[in-house]
């Protein structure tokens, strides 16, 4: 089920934009069948290999769903703006809208996108681009909040069964360097650090590009999907993991006083 949700994550701006041509289906069904057996093996798999928090959820179908939602909106966008502007706008129209109203003033993420987007070749509708990008920020906002609430409040990851570091964790090595304590700390300040500066870099870097290379890629519905998403996901991706990093550091480090703590009752006794 997980490799056939995967492969329909991939497929959706294919299937919903008109016009998609036949190479780019047939780009889309082969990194779906590629992410779908990806996904199939991870999960499948008794040993970990590189995805964390495989059995911590619902860390990755969080990640997942808002994912989906951001592909599925930025692809019903394009396709509603394919009618032309003298059809009545559509409930996702006007929330993009609206979003775009409250997320776009000077020197936001948002305002920043909506800049490296004006030097884009004519056909381009930038206008629209800042629309999704205001609406996909907003999915990627109440997804960190909705994982932030887990966190703090309903005891994750250790709600339901004990926390396994190795399989949760596979690429951290718990016995190598400094204490792995301060290990989780930095590595989450640093992912949190990341993930709150990248919204305002990735508009730079974008700029760059469009200035350096062939920019009249991003008139592809299919290329400015997969721009915008990856503009709204990675920042939530590093900055869930902050978090979830710190939880880990705070489980080990309450276990840690309860140890210390049955130490000295028993050095006293």
């Amino acid at each position: 089920m997980r490799a056939l949700l995967m492969a329909l994550l991939v497929a959706i701006p294919s299937l919903i934009v008109p016009g998609t041509s036949s190479d780019a289906a047939q780009m889309a069904a082969l990194v779906a069948l590629i992410a779908a057996v990806v996904t199939f093996a991870e999960y499948n798999s008794e040993y970990p290999t590189f995805l964390e928090f495989r059995n911590a959820p619902p860390f990755n179908r969080l990640r997942f769903v808002a994912l989906l939602f951001c592909v599925f909106f930025a692809s019903l966008l394009l396709a509603s703006a394919e009618r032309g502007p003298a059809a009545a706008p559509t409930i996702l129209e006007t929330l993009a809208l609206g979003a775009q109203a409250k997320l776009d003033f000077p020197f936001s993420p948002v305002r920043l996108m909506a800049i490296a987007f004006k030097d884009v070749p004519t056909g381009f509708d930038s206008d629209l681009a800042t629309r999704i990008a205001s609406l996909l920020l907003v999915v990627t906002l109440i997804a960190l909040f909705v994982f932030w609430v887990y966190a703090r409040f309903v005891f994750w990851p250790i709600r339901k069964k004990a926390f396994n570091f190795w399989i949760n964790l596979p690429l951290f090595d718990p016995t190598s360097g400094r204490d792995v304590l301060f290990r989780l700390k930095r590595d989450a300040h640093f992912n949190l650090a990341l993930g709150f500066l990248l919204p305002f870099l990735i508009p730079a870097l974008l700029r760059l590009w469009i200035g350096t290379f062939d920019a009249t890629v991003l008139t592809a519905p299919v290329i400015l999907i997969w721009i915008l998403c990856a503009w709204a996901f990675l920042p939530l991706t590093l900055m869930m993991r902050g978090i979830a990093l710190f939880r880990v550091a705070a489980l080990i480090e309450e276990k840690r006083r309860r140890v210390y703590a049955q130490e000295d009752d028993l050095q006293i006794a």
